[in-house]
């Protein structure tokens, strides 16, 4: 017999993964798209869990994020129990995350985190995986009921917020945010919950939002309180209103209920296509153009401009904490750098006495308070005018320059709210 048609030794078979290993595999390539690629979460998402089913790739989402959430205490945890120095990109690390992040905040039993761990390293580093592991479950090791921040980050809030937003920020991300919801109309249908502001409900139903209660009747939609701000700062129509980076579509939205005749202007075809979906299930009118703000053009002025505009996005950490390690000092110039060129491009795009919101949701003073002062020194027919009472919610105030500037510990009490920089302005007239 020849030597090709022996079969191989058993023994020569890799073993099959416990069940259960394929959801933490896909947790593992998460945590790397993310932390050594650079990719956002949500991003890397479809291909990281590609061939699993909802509730595994739930899972595997679930599990990367809460490890992004408790990253720096497991990593010293990791580092307490071994001499053996692990880089931070180390498979093995990021097994032992995995693994910890299961059992020490999730539920799983140690065993079962631990057996659907291993087989995601190579044979070599088991040993050294599955001790440290052993050693840190059998100590009673635990993580701190309020997590650490990035040095980096609480770093740079601590210069730019102080030390108490920092506090407030680390409390923040240790629990679930609750769902705001935006309500059509005052009669809509929704679940009983708080009422922060007029037309918003924020809820604590554990149900999944599409089985609430008037959500296929399309009567409000999931917005934090936060980004409710900017469209509620237009104020309501008639008249002409312009969304630029419009998708997902909360803020045109905003506008098509307040009355506005909104013009939606959004980049990407797969987001228009979730703001068309999003305007179907309420059935509000509103014209959706897919064009790039530097390129495309308004027939003519408009009476009100939102410019919600793209940024590091670290005012959302608590529901996307991979922005803590992908929000480099490179990417907030970078986005400083596109709101400018946003900014300017829209400026003449509002008619004389019209309005212009400008938004983001970031913590940096780069794409928010420094932004303000450049255009305001580079386009002197603007003013801010500031919000006036009944405008924003309870607990929510503007500086005294007139902007609004919410961080963590804004509305903390209720729950917290995402972190927002708005700012109204207005044109002078001719």
């Amino acid at each position: 017999m020849s030597a090709s048609a022996n079969p191989r030794p058993d023994r020569q078979r890799r073993p099959a993964d416990p069940p259960g290993t394929a959801p933490r595999r896909a947790a593992l390539r998460l945590l790397d798209a993310v932390l050594r690629r650079g990719e956002p979460l949500e991003s890397a998402l479809p291909q990281a869990t590609r061939g699993l089913e909802g509730a595994d790739r739930g899972l595997a989402h679930a599990i990367a994020a809460e490890t992004l959430r408790r990253l720096p205490d497991l990593d010293s945890l990791i580092d307490s129990a071994t001499r053996q120095v692990l880089p931070e990109d180390a498979k093995a690390r990021t097994a032992l995350r995995i693994a910890l992040v299961q059992t020490l905040a999730l539920g799983t039993p140690p065993h079962a985190a631990i057996a659907t761990v291993l087989p995601l390293v190579d044979s070599g580093p088991r040993k050294l995986v599955h001790g440290v592991f052993g050693a840190l479950t059998r100590g009673g090791a635990t993580l701190p009921e309020t997590p650490t921040l990035p040095p980096v980050i609480a770093d740079r809030w601590g210069t730019a917020w102080g030390e108490a937003t920092v506090a407030a920020a680390a409390r923040a991300i240790a629990v679930p945010p609750p769902l705001d919801l935006t309500l059509a109309s005052p009669a809509a249908l929704a679940p009983e919950g708080d009422h922060l502001a007029p037309d918003q409900r924020r809820v604590r139903d554990a149900a999944p939002v599409a089985k609430l209660p008037g959500f296929a009747e399309g009567d409000w939609w999931v917005q934090d309180v936060a980004a409710s701000l900017p469209a509620r700062l237009i104020g309501r129509g008639p008249g002409r209103a312009l969304d630029l980076c419009a998708a997902p579509g909360g803020k045109t939205m905003q506008l098509a209920a307040a009355g506005w005749d909104v013009t939606a202007l959004e980049i990407s075809p797969t987001r228009a296509a979730r703001l068309h979906e999003n305007l179907t299930r309420t059935k509000l009118p509103a014209t959706v153009v897919i064009a790039d703000a530097m390129d495309w053009v308004p027939a003519e002025p408009v009476d009100a401009l939102l410019l919600d505009a793209p940024c590091s996005a670290t005012g959302i950490f608590r529901r996307h904490p991979d922005v803590l390690y992908r929000a480099h000092p490179r990417i907030i110039a970078d986005m400083a750098a596109l709101q400018a060129q946003l900014l300017d491009r829209a400026a003449d795009w509002v008619r004389p006495g019209g309005r212009l919101v400008y938004a983001t949701c970031s913590l940096e003073r780069e794409e928010g308070e420094e932004q303000l002062e450049r255009f305001l020194a580079e386009h002197p027919d603007y003013a801010i005018e500031a919000p006036r009472p009944g405008e924003l919610p309870d607990g929510v105030n503007a500086e005294a320059a007139g902007y609004v500037r919410t961080l963590p510990g804004t509305l903390e009490e209720a729950g917290g709210c995402d972190g927002f920089f708005i700012v109204r302005l207005v044109r002078a007239s001719a």
